[in-house]
């Protein structure tokens, strides 16, 4: 895994200059705080892939208009500039990345896990968005039903992670569970590992890799955008 300490590049934001577009460069277009794009972030950085994959951050709030027009027309980050073609989505884009570029595999071979690393990419969804209803009713029991899911889920394999080894499905779901634990401890004062051993162990496992930790959001920020949209209306 190589080092992952890299130099950040610059937000583009309207008044920015497209990249010169489909010239060979890999490019994965990004945002530094949104969930969805930190996860190929993460695992681009674990397959030390940080010189053959180039970030390109872009401003949500201010967007270039060239992004859209001749990049992705969806208009959302992540996507991935690869081979003359744009590929988006997170979930399809960290098997992408899994698939198509050196680096540890990030997926095992065994059946079994294989089979579970679909359902919990099949869950991530129902997983935020429980998450995100409860910060409107009760958090301690709608969210904690589905951190109690992620609490089971990890004692289905030895080892700290998702599939006992580290895989795709934990860079699938830290960037929001990152979020929740900071937002939900600072609004609600409730700790999300409280009383779930097996998540408190797998957060702290996560922390101690680079390749996530170099990606993590500031919290500062997540405090405010969650008490805006949840909170403040």
């Amino acid at each position: 895994m190589a080092n992952v300490k890299e130099v950040l590049p610059p937000v583009l934001d309207s008044t920015s200059q497209a990249p010169p577009l489909f010239d060979g460069t890999t490019r994965l277009y990004t945002n530094y705080q949104c969930p969805f794009a930190q996860r190929v972030w993460i695992t681009r950085n674990y397959k030390g892939l940080q010189d053959k994959i180039k970030l390109v951050p872009i401003d949500l709030a201010n967007r270039p208009a060239w992004y859209k027009e001749k990049v992705y027309p969806e208009n959302k980050v992540p996507s991935l500039e690869h081979n003359n073609k744009i590929i988006g989505e997170s979930l399809d884009l960290v098997k992408y990345l899994d698939a198509h570029f050196e680096g540890p595999a990030l997926l095992p071979d065994d059946p079994a896990k294989r089979e579970f690393a679909e359902e919990l990419f099949t869950y991530t969804d129902t997983f935020s968005k429980t998450v995100l209803s409860s910060f409107k009713g009760d958090v301690v029991k709608e969210a904690g039903a589905a951190f109690d899911y992620l609490e089971s889920a990890l004692q289905k394999f030895d080892g700290p992670f998702f599939l006992g080894e580290i895989s795709l499905v934990d860079f699938v779901y830290i960037p929001f569970v990152e979020r929740f634990q900071i937002f939900i401890q600072e609004v609600f004062k409730y700790d999300i590992t409280s009383g779930r051993p097996k998540l408190a162990a797998w957060i702290e496992e996560l922390n101690k890799i680079d390749a996530y930790t170099v990606t993590k959001a500031d919290p500062e920020h997540v405090i405010q955008l969650y008490k805006k949209r949840f909170v403040d209306q």
